[in-house]
Order: C-alpha cells, then sequence, then structure tokens
C-alpha cells in the first residue's frame, strides 16, 4: 500500500501515510477498504448512478465504537468525511471523493419494542428491512414510500410517509438518537439530554454528526386500502383539478398522490395513488368518488398488507439508473395546466410529475415552518449526454406565519420533468426540512472535522 493522496475537508489536497491508514484499520472491527480492494467499488456505489465518487478510504463501521474512531480519524488527518446509510440520496452525498466515507451496510440491528411501541435501529437499516421487522407486531413508524431507501438519510432530512397526514414524518417520530459529535464524542441525544442537539439533527440532516442509531415512535398499522387510478393523459387537467379538490377535504387517514408517468411501453397516463388506513369500509366510502371519476383505463385499489403499499413504487426506482431531479411548490388551478404540459413535450420514457398535498398531522404547526422538496427523476434511453455536475433544487418555501392553518385545497409539492439519459423511470421522493423558530446553542458542524 503507497502513501494515499487524499482532500481535506476545506478542499485542498494533502498525502495521507502509509503508517496512519494500517493504524487506523486495525482500530476497527470492520474493513478499510481502499481502491482496487475487492469490495471497494460494491462499498462506493450509489442509487444515482449519475455519481461516480472515489473516496480515498472507505471505512466499513460495524458498530458506534468503529465510528468514533473514523470520526477522531478524519478529525485528526483534515480529511474530507462523508457518511453512507442506504445511498439513496439523489445527490451523492453519502459519498466523498478523496477523503473518508464512513459506510453503514453492516450496521443493521433492529429492535422492537411492542409494549412501548418504540423502535430503535442503526443505519444502515433501509425502509422495507425496519417495516418488517415492525409489521410482526401490527406496528410501523413513517420511514418514506420507496422501501429501499436508507433510514438514516431520510430521517435526518425529513422523511415523508404514507403515514405523514396522521402520524407526520419520519423526523416528528425521533425520539432520541446516540451520535458521534465532531469531537469524536458518542452522545445519546433527545428532547431531554442535549436538546439542542436533538433540536439540530431534526431538520439539519447529518451536519451536526454521525448517528449510530435512532429510536422512533411505532402506531397500530394493520392492512390498509391503497393502489392506483389510472387515466389517459388527455385527461390530465381535468384528474388534476379533481385530485386538488379531492384533497382539500379529506382526512388525515386519506394520503392521495398523483402522478403523470410513463407506462412500459412508452405512453404517458395520469394516475391518482390513494392510501387510507384504518377502517377498510370507511376507506372504501372516502375512496370511491376517486374511483367513480372520469373514465379510467384501470384500478387497482385493494386491501393491501402495508409492507406491498410501502413498496408499490420500487419496481420505478431500480439503483444504477441516471438521475436528474427537480422540483417546484405550487397549489393554484391554473398549475394544473403547467404540469401537464411538460410531459406532453418531453420524449418516450421521460419522468412524470408527481404531486403530493402536505395535510392533516403534516401541516405546519405553531412555533414551526416547513421548507419541503419534492423530487422526480427523468430518464432518457437516447439523446444527447446528462448534464456533467449534478444539481438539486429546494424549489420555492412552503411556510407559513406561527399558529396559521390551511384552510382550503392544502399546498401541493409539484415535481417537473426534466433530462437524463437511462431506462423508464417514474415516481418521486420528498424531503421535508422542519425549522424550529428558536435556535440552537453553537455546536460545531460535521463538515468542519
Amino acid at each position: 500500500m503507497k502513501a494515499l493522496r487524499v482532500i481535506t475537508s476545506e478542499g485542498g489536497e494533502a498525502i495521507l501515510d502509509e503508517a496512519a491508514v494500517r493504524e487506523f484499520a486495525a482500530s476497527l472491527r470492520g474493513p478499510v477498504l481502499l481502491a482496487g480492494d475487492r469490495d471497494y467499488d460494491e462499498a462506493r456505489k450509489l442509487f444515482n448512478g449519475m455519481i461516480d465518487h472515489r473516496p480515498a478510504v472507505i471505512a466499513r463501521c460495524t458498530g458506534a465504537a468503529d465510528v468514533v474512531a473514523a470520526v477522531r480519524f478524519a478529525r485528526e488527518h483534515d480529511l474530507r468525511i462523508s457518511m453512507k446509510g442506504g445511498g439513496h440520496g439523489v445527490a451523492g452525498k453519502a459519498v466523498c471523493d478523496g477523503g473518508l466515507t464512513i459506510e453503514f451496510s453492516r450496521m443493521k440491528s433492529i429492535r422492537v419494542d411492542p409494549a412501548a411501541r418504540i423502535v430503535r435501529a442503526e443505519p444502515g437499516v433501509i425502509g422495507a428491512e425496519l417495516d418488517r421487522e415492525t409489521q410482526a407486531f401490527a406496528l410501523a413508524t413513517p420511514v418514506g414510500t420507496v422501501s429501499t431507501t436508507g433510514i438514516a438519510g431520510l430521517t435526518l432530512g425529513g422523511g415523508q410517509s404514507w403515514l405523514a397526514s396522521k402520524h407526520g414524518f419520519a423526523i416528528d417520530n425521533l425520539l432520541s438518537v446516540d451520535i458521534v459529535t465532531a469531537d469524536g464524542t458518542l452522545r445519546s441525544v433527545s428532547a431531554t439530554q442535549h436538546e439542542d442537539l436533538f433540536w439540530a439533527v431534526r431538520g439539519a440532516g447529518h451536519n451536526f454528526g454521525v448517528v449510530t442509531s435512532f429510536e422512533y415512535r411505532l402506531h397500530p398499522v394493520g392492512p390498509v386500502l391503497g393502489g392506483l387510478v389510472i387515466h389517459p393523459l388527455s385527461q390530465a387537467v381535468e384528474v388534476l383539478r379533481f385530485y386538488r379538490e379531492f384533497t382539500a377535504s379529506q382526512p388525515d387517514e386519506l394520503q392521495t398522490w398523483a402522478g403523470i408517468l410513463t407506462l412500459p411501453d412508452g405512453n404517458k397516463v395520469v394516475a391518482l395513488v390513494p392510501f387510507h388506513m384504518g377502517s377498510l369500509d370507511q376507506g372504501e366510502r372516502l375512496v370511491a368518488p376517486l374511483r367513480r371519476f372520469g373514465n379510467p383505463m384501470a384500478d387497482t385499489v385493494g386491501r393491501l398488507p402495508y409492507v406491498a403499499m410501502q413498496q408499490i413504487f420500487d419496481a420505478a426506482f431500480p439503483p444504477g439508473r441516471l438521475n436528474y431531479w427537480k422540483s417546484a411548490t405550487r397549489s393554484s388551478k391554473r398549475a394544473s395546466n403547467t404540469r401537464t404540459e411538460c410531459p406532453r413535450r418531453s420524449p418516450p420514457f421521460s419522468s412524470p410529475s408527481y404531486t403530493a398535498p402536505i395535510a392533516g398531522w403534516a401541516r405546519p404547526k405553531p412555533r414551526t415552518s416547513t421548507v419541503t422538496c419534492n423530487t422526480t427523476r427523468s430518464s432518457y434511453p437516447a439523446g444527447p449526454a446528462p448534464p456533467t455536475r449534478h444539481e438539486t433544487s429546494t424549489g420555492r418555501e412552503s411556510s407559513s406565519q406561527h399558529g396559521s392553518r390551511i384552510s382550503r385545497a392544502p399546498p401541493m409539492l409539484t415535481t417537473s420533468a426534466t433530462r437524463a439519459r437511462s431506462a423508464p423511470a417514474a415516481p418521486t421522493a420528498t424531503i421535508t426540512y422542519d425549522l424550529r423558530s428558536s435556535r440552537p446553542s453553537t455546536i460545531r458542524p460535521i463538515s468542519s472535522v
């Protein structure tokens, strides 16, 4: 092994001594991977095939002690640092170029306490794995709408889910975390312990430390009512206007998404995607107007296990595609017209627009405002090369004055199709940041390690 050329925390270049790397590797239970090692390429692989970052060192941690050692090593040698849980973040920030990537694929412990309705999980867990264990007790917590997403980045960024209108986002159900801060100290953080740091991690993502364990509140969730109602694209304006009125009065137990998507044969359609938890008879009554509207091409709505609804979009989100996402926030009848124009003009297999309401529990509360980013992807089987740099956009801020409520149609999170070259693609992911009115005390962000 030769000395490594690395990138520092400030973006400069430096040389990392061979002996330092050997000493670091010897201090971990998990392996340290360098370029050329057998598992190196697999460990740095991300969901977004457009991102090809090459860390100087990958620490495949097996527990909190390994993470502490990794953070201290990065601090000692002034290394750029990143953390990879599920690797699903489209911007590719989970893996850094030339620095140290802390990789969590071996940290997948899940412990469910059904009596207390609490689950604790490590950062390598993905949504499907957490759902499987919690549903063994007919319980669940909000962890996204694509089950292959890692819980760590999703939670620290907000965590939209089918349960959001009833139970809030993942961030709202987070009870505590164990976190390694920039000084290499492992802390247990909650509303009563290091509360300023707990405030910070619920919205500031990974910027205040490396989380090694998440504790969530669980809710009773049994079989649900869900599926897709698909209409021709020619009816998109009418369907989206109906959708806006339909979602204006839906109860918290019902969450409905809308999207313009592309079928495997290249034809574009508009789809309504209802999800209802609670009484199935009540769900049938509530969803009946949506199923009766217009002349749908297909209707797959029915009783489903919760885990099946959580996986309904998985096939549309395979890893390795070249992804480029954009977003916007709109709530108007005029927006219904706007949202149909881009898919009409785009080539076959381009990605659709998806819309989700901020409703029920997820509406802004007193002392809270939300900045929401709903993102979508476009994929082309042929055409111009994708952009050479990856960009993400938070679109517009959707916020409220303290204590205000939404009296009519809830604000819609709407995505717009853009370009990248790959195979067919579909639905969206949503990231929501919770910003409290008070300010935390001064905490050194992890990016300064």
